[in-house]
């Protein structure tokens, strides 16, 4: 004899529940982009949605711990800082998973330089070293 009267029953309808949390999660994620300034900008990909979870790269600490309670009210979202970065982007975890599994710390330190809204110094220098032209 179960417990639970009619399963069937009961697994529909937390099914539907859950699609309903999953709607209301992505209008929440939607509304945070635009606060943010993200569904402006024409580099954010239109298919985040989709994603299993939202990596948002922040560039620095300050930004990080501006946002940081938004990831405790907003599901399949998490964030990490990129020093390297100029502006907020955002990136499907799994890739970033797969980019950066079995690396060192000082290959995933490397390669933030250049990869998930990282840009390099030394071209920053360059380009201000080079004489402007009037």
């Amino acid at each position: 004899m179960s417990t639970i009267e009619n399963e069937a029953l009961l697994r529909k309808e937390l099914s539907a529940i859950d699609n309903k949390l999953n709607k209301l999660n992505d209008e929440k994620i939607k509304l945070f982009f635009d606060a943010i300034g993200l569904n402006k900008r024409k580099d954010i990909p239109k298919d985040y949605l989709q994603w299993e979870t939202i990596l948002i790269i922040v560039p620095n600490r300050q930004v990080s711990h501006e946002l940081k309670s938004y990831k405790y009210s907003i599901s399949r979202i998490t964030f990490t800082t990129n020093i390297y970065a100029k502006e907020i982007h955002i990136y499907d975890l799994n890739d970033w998973k797969k980019a950066f599994s079995n690396k060192t710390h000082l290959q995933i330190k490397s390669a933030l330089k250049d990869s998930f809204g990282g840009v390099q110094k030394v071209q920053e220098e360059y380009t201000k070293s080079l004489p402007k032209n009037n």
